[in-house]
């Protein structure tokens, strides 16, 4: 698949937003991808998690792991092309935690796999959970890489679009200092 065949996709379900948001990290921007609107719909989530996939199919994995919420799809479908199970970690007093009974074997090969990393924080909380229940993290596959290149995990790491957008400390915004209303589409 072809960036601008994924970017194509991105347009077509509205995943590309334009206005001034505020993102999970804290920063402000004036694009925000919201995966959200792209996994919606299960033929294009399926599509592009494939392809995601596809960066990790001669890596052995026993399992792939999602940080909970905006990860579950996109773990799911990327277990699904790689033909094994998919858990996910939920929040909890402000850490990643496995409930449910999902459970992690010693030795066991996980997969990070997440929707969009603009900083990497939760991801490396989710390597961290992997890592202190005795699991082997094989890498980390995101649908869309927004850190600029900062984002950086000691695991192989695959992104199936690297999006260059601004992002602003929110004490020099442009956008706040022009009164633009901010919207935090994340938390939706």
């Amino acid at each position: 698949m072809t960036e601008k065949e994924i970017i194509g996709i991105l347009e077509q379900s509205g995943a590309l937003l334009s206005g001034h948001f505020q993102l999970r990290s804290g920063l402000h921007s004036n694009r925000f991808f919201q995966a959200a609107l792209l996994l919606q719909y299960p033929d294009k989530a399926e599509i592009v998690c494939r392809h995601l996939a596809e960066a990790f199919r001669n890596t052995p994995v026993d399992a792939v792991i999602s940080p909970a919420v905006g990860g579950l799809i996109v773990g799911q479908e990327v277990a699904r092309a790689l033909g094994c199970r998919a858990i996910f970690a939920d929040k909890e007093d402000g850490q990643l935690v496995l409930k449910r009974g999902f459970s992690i074997r010693p030795g066991e090969k996980i997969l990070v796999a997440e929707d969009v990393v603009t900083k990497g924080g939760r991801v490396q909380q989710t390597i961290d959970l992997v890592r202190a229940k005795g699991g082997d993290v094989v890498g980390v596959a995101v649908i869309v890489d927004r850190s600029g290149g900062d984002a950086k995990f000691d695991v192989p790491f695959h992104s199936v679009l690297k999006l260059t957008l601004p992002t602003y400390d929110p004490a020099e915004c442009p956008l706040c200092r022009q009164g633009l209303p901010i919207d935090r589409p994340g938390s939706k």
